[in-house]
């Protein structure tokens, strides 16, 4: 893959000092949601800003390379990669922020084991290490826009596109279902399972994952963004075995009877079609 030279008087941008000001942009953010989630008792405030987060992320890594250097060329691309990762923020901060309720259940377990000394804690434990993992997972978009790259699109960026496409539409679209089932007062108890969600039970995390396994093909065509895997791997990693498919599985068929036979017939993560009962 051919890239492009890099100008006389450009010296080529540092990854990890810019990779330490995206940190710190969102441990700042992170620090202000936390002053606010003392005074509302609602650790669960950072949840809206975690999309967000990553899009500031995004942002501070572009501000401290072509933006701010009047000897590089910032690509349309680049432009194409910020924005997609700001709507992704932005929809999935509107999200959350609209079906807010009040703490979730998992915060107030934590609230309760740690006691008076779970202020402080949910300070390094949530909001910071959130920041932590904001950070890995934005890895993307460092080399997308501070290495090396083709100015045209290349193949990688077309796979890039289909991705977050195919991902932004089963994480949106599944949200929105989920939503209009949850809002029917004669669907209390009950477990959704048509539209996206007759074929993966996590229709939206399947979406989260797909579409920043297209930002990590974006990278592919900078210099050593194949890195970028690495984040993908780490996304997948927590959305099924940790603040995922696993934690919130874990309490749900106690409070919905159906969910037993949904498992049984409804694939977790990776879309396909329902088992039929013969099939079981």
């Amino acid at each position: 893959m051919d890239y492009p030279a890099v100008p006389a008087d450009h010296q080529p941008y540092a990854l990890l000092p810019a990779l330490a000001q995206g940190v710190l942009a969102v441990l700042v953010l992170f620090s202000l949601v936390w002053l606010v989630s003392l005074k509302k008792r609602d650790v669960s405030l950072v949840d809206i800003f975690w999309g967000p987060g990553l899009a500031l992320t995004a942002w501070v890594f572009a501000l401290r390379g072509p933006l701010a250097d009047r000897a590089a060329l910032f690509s349309p691309l680049q432009w194409v990669y910020l924005g997609l990762v700001s709507l992704w923020g932005l929809r999935l901060a509107l999200h959350i922020a609209a079906r807010h309720q009040g703490e979730d259940y998992r915060y107030r377990q934590m609230r309760e084991k740690a006691g008076p000394s779970f202020a402080w804690r949910s300070l390094f434990t949530v909001f910071w290490l959130q920041a932590a993992l904001v950070g890995v997972i934005c890895l993307p978009h460092l080399f997308i826009q501070l290495r090396p790259r083709p100015a045209a699109w290349v193949w990688t960026d077309y796979a890039a596109l289909a991705l977050f496409s195919i991902g932004f539409f089963f994480e949106a679209v599944g949200d929105w279902q989920l939503q209009r089932f949850r809002d029917d007062p004669a669907n209390k108890g009950k477990v959704l399972r048509t539209g996206l969600w007759r074929y993966t039970r996590h229709p939206n995390y399947f979406g989260d994952a797909t579409l920043w396994l297209g930002f990590a093909f974006g990278a592919l065509a900078s210099q050593g963004g194949w890195v970028g895997f690495f984040s993908f791997a780490l996304e997948l990693f927590l959305l099924l075995k940790v603040s995922g498919v696993v934690l919130l599985e874990k309490t749900i068929g106690k409070r919905r009877p159906e969910y037993e036979d949904y498992v049984a017939t409804t694939p977790a993560f990776f879309p396909w079609f329902p088992k039929r009962p013969a099939d079981r």
